[in-house]
């Protein structure tokens, strides 16, 4: 017998723990394989990339083809990669445009953050007793805070941010996942509904039904809107250098409030926030954005680097995730996401209706806080609402940048 195979008689899995190379291979090609799914078929596309990395990652550890825990997920994708992604994804986060372009969405997107926060702390206490552990589930409530305002980047943040386990956090990104399916279902449902359309204005819906619209014009603009965009070593350089400079910084200050030992409930909440590197990667981003944006909008690829820093995220996410574990625990999750997803329904639409705005602008609003920016321009794409596409970006791209600041409030506030 060869030396090779002789190392293999005892390992836990076929891949070692230490086997840097061959685990970053593995990963990265599932990761291309998720992607290449989604961007091909339309059943792939609906489950999504995220959630078939995760499953790949689930069931090769599973089998014993890659191990549990290896330092290439613990130290360099939750230490490195996960940090790094998420400056670059908040370059598109200019606050003066966002308030300037967005409109009456922009007003309901925020009540239905709101909602997304009541949402979460209703879940919370309704569900505390049945679930038993408090601290696992106030992390849940934390994730999903801060991914039903924003999106992944922010359910990535927070999971790292407190150490949620990696069962509990591929238990509930698939429950998350499978509410999202549902629910942008349910949205599409609304746009055609007698009862909504009854008591909701929707001209755009009109538009579109009396063939104002062209319809080809909204297929450009989708495929236009998904293109292969321009990048140069230039871009790639300074997108790596700026994000590595953000997360040193943030963790500097991030530190320097840790420090402290607060006394009273007020000082504690505010210490405990103000020293969370993701509220200072979150501040410094956003004002980088907001102030030089002349100088942001030259720079390439931010937002392609980053989505691709929180796909091998989700793949680690998977690794760790027993399948009984995931499978049982997530029917709990599930519920606990459909209390947030309706409390958010509830809020958008009674937003829309008490200010008497379009039905179309509760749906794509809602959309972006459930789903995030991409899903909710998707929709409003597939759906001919075009002008809608522009703004529903720009909310989308905003809850990344509150998610955090949210997500951090519910769980300090549930003792973490």
């Amino acid at each position: 017998m060869t030396g090779f195979w002789m190392d293999l008689v005892g390992r836990e899995s076929l891949i070692a723990p230490d086997d840097t190379w061959g685990l970053l291979a593995v990963m990265t090609i599932s990761v291309f394989f998720a992607i290449r799914l989604e961007q091909k078929y339309s059943w792939a596309s609906k489950l999504s990339g995220c959630i078939i990395a995760l499953i790949i990652a689930m069931v090769l550890a599973n089998l014993g083809l890659i191990p549990i825990s290896s330092v290439l997920y613990d130290d360099i994708v939750w230490g490195i990669i996960v940090p790094l992604g998420i400056p670059m994804l908040l370059l598109q986060c200019n606050l003066k445009k966002i308030w300037a372009e967005t409109g009456r969405m922009l007003a309901i997107f925020l009540i239905g953050a709101a909602g997304t926060v009541v949402g979460a702390y209703l879940a919370f206490f309704l569900l505390k007793g049945p679930y038993g552990n408090v601290k696992d589930l106030a992390r849940v409530a934390s994730m999903m805070t801060g991914t039903y305002t924003g999106g992944s980047v922010n359910l990535a943040a927070m999971a790292s941010q407190y150490a949620a386990g990696e069962d509990v956090t591929a238990a509930a990104i698939v429950a998350d996942n499978l509410m999202m399916a549902v629910y942008f279902f349910v949205l599409i449902f609304f746009a055609g509904s007698r009862w909504f359309r009854k008591h909701f204005r929707h001209p755009l819906i009109d538009e579109v039904e009396s063939g104002a619209v062209d319809q080809e014009e909204s297929m450009t603009l989708a495929a236009a809107f998904w293109s292969r965009k321009d990048i140069s070593i230039k871009d790639i350089a300074i997108n790596i250098g700026y994000a590595s400079a953000v997360v040193w910084v943030s963790r500097l200050i991030g530190g320097l409030f840790s420090g402290f030992e607060p006394s009273g409930l007020l000082m504690t909440f505010v210490v405990r926030f103000l020293g969370s590197q993701y509220v200072w990667i979150t501040t410094i981003s956003v004002l980088v954005a907001t102030f030089m944006a002349g100088t942001v909008k030259k720079i390439h690829g931010s937002q392609e680097i980053g989505t691709y820093c929180i796909y091998l995220f989700l793949f680690v996410i998977g690794v760790p995730a027993n399948i009984y574990t995931v499978f049982t625990k997530s029917p709990l999750f599930l519920v606990f996401t459909a209390i947030i997803v309706f409390t958010n329904m509830i809020f958008c639409f009674g937003a829309a209706k008490l200010l008497r705005f379009n039905l179309e602008d509760a749906i794509i609003a809602s959309n972006a806080n459930i789903g995030g920016p991409t899903t909710a321009a998707g929709m409003a794409i597939s759906q001919g609402w075009v002008d809608l596409v522009g703004p529903a970006m720009l909310i989308g791209t905003l809850g990344y940048v509150i998610g955090n600041y949210l997500g951090t409030i519910v769980a300090v506030t549930l003792g973490l």
